[in-house]
């Protein structure tokens, strides 16, 4: 494990593995570098040296109070910056957000590849009152009940499914999570209904999804591909229900760069 600097004085914790050019990648909300595990292996695999980290308030990663999404952007600035550059960003879910939001602010992201990015286009998400709402539960010394709010009222999940994931101990195995969930709902806020900013950025763009994953995802893909100066959709088959294949996915970029 490495660590890396962040602008404001936060340690980001950040690891390699192959060789090759390099690809790093952004996770996206309650995961942490490990998940990212079986995608940095099949990038390896493939030839490329692959760099996962932890963003901040997870895993071995510091954080501020208060943190912004700017805050985030510049903690893959750090990490690219200690990594020794980068030719490619492959960022999933929030970290795709993420990604696209870091390279509209000048961060030397290289290429771009965009795995589901749930992107509100038409602004009829939540509103600014959810990162308020998980930052009270988590100052309250509840961070699992602000990963359950997360899950209902910005992933859209089934109250059962949250539910069922309490009763199992799941819930409290992402608790050490939760005030990640208000940056990644300050972040998804940020860039809901994107502008010119964000639209015309200059890096080659590549947005992935599965064929079977949620409606959501489906519109918000295919329109950031379609509005993205430049970008280009693929849709990979093995990707299913917003979990995205290892081995299919490096199969995309080593085609793309």
């Amino acid at each position: 494990m490495s660590i890396a600097t962040s602008a404001d004085g936060t340690p980001i914790e950040f690891s390699a593995t192959g060789d090759g050019r390099t690809i790093v990648i952004v996770n996206g909300a309650l995961s942490t570098a490990a998940d990212a595990a079986p995608l940095a292996q099949a990038l390896a695999d493939a030839g490329f040296r692959a760099v996962t980290w932890d963003r901040r308030a997870r895993g071995g990663s510091g954080d501020r109070q208060d943190s912004t999404p700017d805050d985030e952007a510049a903690d893959l600035a750090a990490v690219i910056e200690a990594a020794g550059g980068t030719d490619a960003v492959l960022g999933h879910s929030s970290g795709a957000v993420l990604a696209l939001y870091a390279a509209s602010r000048g961060v030397p992201t290289g290429a771009l590849f965009l795995s589901e990015p749930p992107i509100d286009f038409d602004g009829s998400g939540f509103g600014p009152e959810l990162a308020d709402r998980l930052q009270t539960l988590v100052d309250a010394g509840q961070p699992a009940e602000a990963v359950a709010t997360f899950q209902l009222d910005a992933v859209g999940l089934p109250r059962e499914m949250v539910e069922g994931g309490r009763a199992s101990g799941m819930l409290d195995a992402l608790a050490p999570l939760g005030q990640s969930t208000v940056y990644d709902a300050r972040l998804t806020l940020r860039v809901r209904q994107p502008g010119r900013d964000l639209l015309t950025i200059t890096q080659p763009a590549t947005v992935l999804r599965g064929a079977q994953t949620f409606p959501f995802l489906i519109g918000a893909s295919d329109r950031l591909a379609a509005e993205l100066s430049g970008a280009e959709l693929v849709i990979v088959p093995e990707s299913v229900m917003h979990r995205p294949d290892p081995a299919a996915t490096a199969r995309v970029i080593a085609a793309r760069i």
